[in-house]
């Protein structure tokens, strides 16, 4: 079905971040929605195109090859889509609404927001109005939430209301905080990484699977309420 396909009382899931077919195979065999490949060398996770392109050899059509991109230059972009069949796009670094745009193509994209205690949400969504999604990560030095969970209180709650059925919800995510996430803000879908790793970068196939069972039960409760 793809990770922002709208079905309400099911949230999307998106496990980011993969780099073997064990990986791949494992998070498949556990229901996920989309994987994500990560394009940034400075990463622990990152792939190259053509490593990507191998892994996603083994999707199942319906579930979405999302390629992660930080501040990539036309040559690098390039390279990733002559041989890597992306089918959204996630641009997690400081790219403009133009350079989204640009980059992408006409294919689907989304916008990661890096969320601190100012974070202006309503610009956001204002300044990446034509993005498919808003992906919600912790602010933490660097790109990239480093697993680390943001305050999800400080989300107005309007904001959230005109906005999550495209809210992809990051950021310190893990089998024993998900299920408060989703009740508390009805995403789209969610996206997990080191809160299915055994070290960094090493995905671990049983937590993968626990991970998924955690957002099929609490859509199961957040339905019956």
């Amino acid at each position: 079905m793809g990770l922002l396909t709208s079905s309400p009382g099911h949230t999307r899931v998106k496990i980011c971040g993969l780099r073997t077919p064990a990986d791949i195979d494992a998070a498949v065999a556990a229901g996920v929605d989309a994987l994500g490949f990560v394009f940034y060398p400075p990463s622990p996770r990152a792939v190259t195109p053509y490593m990507a392109a191998q892994l996603i050899s083994r999707l199942p059509a319906g579930i979405d090859a999302v390629g992660l991109v930080v501040n990539a230059t036309d040559a690098e972009f390039a390279a990733i889509k002559a041989v890597a069949p992306i089918t959204l796009w996630q641009f997690h670094g400081d790219e403009t609404l133009q350079r989204c745009q640009e980059l992408a193509s006409g294919h689907p994209w989304m916008k990661a927001a890096r969320v601190g205690a100012q974070f202006a949400f309503d610009d956001f969504s204002l300044q990446y109005k034509d993005a498919n999604a808003f992906l919600l990560d912790a602010l933490v030095e660097g790109y990239g939430g480093g697993g680390v969970p943001f305050d999800w209180q400080g989300i107005p709650q309007t904001w959230v209301s005109e906005n999550a059925h495209r809210v992809v919800l990051s950021g310190g995510l893990n089998t024993h905080n998900v299920g408060e996430a989703i009740a508390r803000l009805h995403p789209c879908a969610v996206d997990v990484s080191s809160g299915v790793e055994i070290s960094k970068g090493v995905k671990d196939p049983a937590l993968m699977t626990e991970f998924i069972k955690a957002v099929r039960a609490a859509d199961t409760k957040s339905s019956s309420q």
